[in-house]
């Protein structure tokens, strides 16, 4: 890792820096993949264009493409391409007389960043050292966060007047990972984190990427997966989470408007904590060793139960064969998990506590379906087979793409990917995909900067939103072999690493431009200077026009187009804030471009 970003910042210094109106990916390009710029210029008419390579030669030319008014980042842009240049080598791009920064053509373009990525998984860890071996360097080694976490349940008035009775036991919830900016573990979103390593591992199996030994892990030479390795981390947490059989509980059954909620006592056991967190929110920044708040589980949900049962399915299939007993016991908690919902399929997730994040969800049909899914792929039974079909969600096309509160997709890929599913089962959901890649291809048309995601309306996380369509438009590539979707997936790596309409690569440690101040209570060197800023290939959230819930975005309401509402500011944790679930969607399309083609 530390090889390779000496040897951009050694390219970097080849050629001046060009204004901040011609945008491309930062790190530069495959060979045999899509090359695209955009310019944003208030001419009308189409701009002249080089690409010269190191010795001084032209190596391709043209005039650019007018898009015209681009609503998303009100820029008014040109577009180019220059796909047909293939050699591996340093070039840079001359727009109208402008040249931009030198940038590569190179095979191994994504191999850093892919286990970058991966890496910011290990330093993300609770319970364990995280060691400036693994982690690149001594200013990210830190003491071990939350060690021997036993967890007892919140028992109190809650904000809304709830009062709530806790629980007559305390569960062993070390480990996994911090979930985001703060220190809080979660079931729901560490869900779909999981699901895209195991997934990734799942979707590659004849040739998994991160064999033993290839990444800075502790667990590296186990001979084990890598990422596999990683991935038991955070399982291994929610499996934690799981509550004992025969405990019955007082939780909220279906929707309640306002006011104190009504509590009913229902056989909890086999359901999941919805999380383990502080009581109150910690100061920015707070190391995680010297958390000094009260960590207490927050009431079980249908939601964060249905995740640990997809997950732990998902599992049993990832660890049959290389480790039967730790598969058998995820399949198990699955089985467990996926019962408790379906006894108690309307316990929503208890939003009115301070000190964390509240990831509610009250539509869970999406999640039901994940879970049948995953379960029916793991044991193709039949009555699994029956349940999954009965459901709307099995016929209906896909909307959107995946995220933690929109799960639906993540069952249809495992459907289309997984070993054994039988062949009519497989082709309809991979049928699906294609459709919903279809849907993102279109919008390409619509946005000024070229992307599989036109809209006006930037939503939280929104890095992680484009890279989740990015694996789906992965995914459609395989199944189809049209080169298309994955130049739309090299579309979605191209935004978040510098084609932008900030020049801004929201990538920490890569590109010129990279992101350096995050949301976040240890990476807090704004804050702190004895603290380190991020580790290499941490992602922010992104634009967010949205929810401008902090003191920073608050600033921004009204002003800024949606493409432009973002700050790297340590403060704003409604734009710049990281989390598992954005890193995830970002190592699964590095890691897909870094592997060899099909």
């Amino acid at each position: 890792m530390r090889r390779a970003i000496g040897l951009l910042a050694a390219v970097l210094t080849l050629g001046a820096a060009a204004p901040a109106t011609v945008h491309f990916n930062q790190l530069g390009f495959l060979p045999d993949t899509a090359k695209r710029a955009i310019v944003a210029d208030p001419a009308a008419a189409p701009l002249p264009w080089r690409v010269i390579d190191a010795a001084g030669q032209v190596v391709a030319a043209g005039r650019t493409t007018v898009f015209g008014n681009d609503a998303a980042s009100e820029d008014h842009v040109h577009q180019l391409a220059f796909d047909a240049v293939r050699t591996p080598g340093v070039y840079r791009l001359e727009v109208a007389g402008v040249t931009s920064r030198p940038f590569e053509i190179v095979a191994g373009l994504y191999r850093p960043l892919a286990g970058a990525a991966l890496n910011y998984f290990y330093q993300t860890r609770a319970g364990i050292a995280i060691e400036a071996r693994y982690a690149g360097g001594r200013q990210w080694a830190r003491a071990a966060g939350h060690p021997h976490e036993v967890a007892g349940c919140f028992a109190g008035s809650d904000e809304r007047g709830t009062v709530w009775p806790g629980c007559p036991y305390t569960l062993d919830v070390t480990g996994g990972w911090y979930d985001a900016g703060d220190q809080g573990k979660y079931v729901v979103n560490g869900g779909i984190a999981l699901w895209t390593l195991q997934n990734l591992y799942e979707a590659n199996r004849a040739t998994p990427p991160f064999a033993d030994g290839s990444a800075a892990l502790p667990e590296a030479g186990n001979g084990r997966n890598d990422l596999l390795d990683e991935a038991r981390w955070e399982m291994r947490f929610l499996l934690a989470m799981q509550v004992p059989d025969g405990q019955r509980l007082a939780l909220p059954v279906g929707r309640q408007a306002s006011g104190p909620l009504r509590l009913t006592t229902v056989d909890a056991g086999g359901m999941a904590h919805q999380k383990v967190a502080d009581r109150n929110w910690t100061a920015l920044p707070t190391i995680p060793a010297e958390d000094r708040e009260e960590r207490l589980l927050y009431p079980p949900s249908t939601a964060a139960t249905l995740n640990l049962a997809a997950t732990a399915a998902q599992c049993a299939r990832v660890w049959k064969g290389s480790d039967d007993a730790f598969a058998q016991r995820c399949l198990a908690a699955a089985a467990r998990a996926y019962a408790a919902a379906l006894r108690n399929p309307q316990i929503s997730a208890a939003q009115a506590f301070t000190g964390s994040g509240g990831y509610g969800d009250d539509d869970v049909a999406d999640e039901f379906y994940w879970a049948t899914a995953e379960l029916y792929a793991a044991t193709l039974l039949p009555e699994l087979a029956r349940a999954l079909h009965a459901m709307a969600l099995h016929d209906a096309p896909l909307r959107g793409e995946p995220g933690w509160s929109s799960t639906a997709a993540l069952g249809t890929i495992t459907l289309a990917t997984a070993t054994g599913v039988p062949a009519p089962e497989r082709q309809a959901a991979r049928a699906k995909l294609v459709a919903l890649a279809d849907q993102f291809i279109a919008e390409k048309a619509q946005s000024g900067y070229g992307l599989p995601y036109a809209t006006t309306r930037y939503p939280w996380g929104s890095n992680g939103a484009i890279l989740n369509r990015g694996i789906v438009l992965a995914l459609a590539a395989r199944f189809t072999g049209e080169e298309r979707y994955r130049d739309a997936e090299v579309d979605t790596a191209d935004y978040v690493l510098g084609r932008n309409p900030l020049g801004q690569s929201y990538v920490s440690g890569f590109g010129w431009m990279p992101m350096t101040r995050p949301h976040h209570r240890f990476w807090a060197h704004q804050f702190d200077p004895r603290l380190p800023g991020p580790p290499p290939g941490v992602i922010g959230g992104g634009p967010n026009n949205t929810a401008f819930a902090d003191t920073i975005a608050a600033t921004m309401r009204g002003t800024c187009a949606a493409m432009r509402c973002w700050r790297d500011d340590g403060r704003a944790y409604a734009l710049n804030e990281v989390a598992i679930n954005w890193n995830a969607p970002l190592l699964w399309v590095a890691t897909d471009l870094a592997m060899p083609r099909r």
